[in-house]
């Protein structure tokens, strides 16, 4: 009995391996040698990153079989065509952090993401267990990002992630909420941490609370902001199903409602980055296509957000 684990784990790793050498994803629109992904600049270390990520919560939480693990596979193969591209994940999204470790030595070119991941733990020791277990289930010796999870605990993990920064463990330290609610407490933590790099915040058409206070607020500390429920969970779609794309923003470059609700979040100057969830590789490629072309200035994003309000 003792010997059968590592055979089935043999197992299932030949299968994936096998599942990722039948992928066949037609490359983005923009994928060619005439036109960039629009990337942005961390603030506090001018290190650039494509404004669109992937999130991980719900999407990535599959089983083993190669049958489950097909859709992440594509999704990441499709997101490797940008390099430094941000994949998000946490301990919080069930096995995510795992089909990531296992699914990034198939990909088709050596690993070339940004990863980001949290600790969402009470207790110094129990979050260093917690955040050595992601470097074991990510399958990596560095981190790119280690942001403290809905703030809990917040205090006793700073501590260890300014050690760990220090030494060369994770490269950013951040902090995280998907509600409005929580963004006073959020704007709070902030001023109290001078050496802050990101903010990761819900922000949407249907969510814009945060240019309230945070935006300003990590646009004057020089805070990068990842964008969280960049459709609202979805009621973005509902509120645009059936309905025709107006041909002013198709003539600006927009081909789906995704591409149109994705451009206005990351056009804001303070937004860093956003990272729409999926394990679909044609919803990976439409998302990547709004950083494809020009951003919307500010009458345009004014426009956009009138429109909405008109639906």
């Amino acid at each position: 009995m003792k010997n059968r684990r590592p055979d089935l784990k043999r197992r299932r790793l030949l299968q994936l391996m096998a599942a990722a050498s039948s992928i066949t994803i037609a490359p983005p629109v923009f994928a060619s040698t005439e036109a960039k992904t629009i990337h942005k600049a961390i603030p506090s270390s001018g290190e650039q990153i494509p404004v669109i990520g992937v999130g991980t919560s719900g999407v990535f939480e599959v089983g083993e079989s190669p049958a489950e693990r097909q859709g992440p596979l594509e999704v990441l193969t499709a997101l490797q065509q940008t390099d430094n591209a941000m994949i998000d994940t946490s301990p919080m999204y069930g096995e995510a952090e795992q089909v990531i470790g296992e699914l990034l030595p198939l990909l088709p070119k050596p690993r070339n993401f940004f990863l980001a991941t949290k600790v969402w733990t009470r207790g110094r020791r129990s979050g260093i267990n917690q955040m050595n277990n992601s470097f074991r289930l990510l399958g990596t010796e560095r981190i790119d990002l280690m942001q403290i999870h809905n703030l809990v605990d917040w205090r006793t993990h700073l501590h260890t992630l300014r050690e760990w920064k220090a030494a060369g463990r994770i490269r950013y330290i951040g902090i995280t909420h998907y509600h409005e609610r929580a963004h006073d407490d959020l704007a709070k933590v902030i001023r109290q941490i001078p050496d802050l790099d990101f903010l990761q915040v819900n922000y949407s058409l249907m969510e814009p609370e945060a240019e309230r206070l945070l935006l300003p607020l990590c646009a004057d500390r020089g805070i990068a902001v990842i964008a969280n429920r960049p459709f609202a969970r979805g009621s973005w779609f509902s509120l645009t199903r059936d309905r025709k794309l107006p041909d002013w923003a198709q003539e600006m470059g927009m081909t789906s409602w995704a591409q149109f609700a994705l451009k206005w979040v990351v056009s804001h100057p303070a937004i860093t980055c956003s990272i729409p969830g999926t394990s679909r590789a044609k919803h990976m490629l439409d998302n990547m296509q709004a950083a494809s072309g020009t951003l919307p200035d500010q009458a345009t994003r004014r426009r956009m957000f009138a429109m909405m309000m008109e639906a």
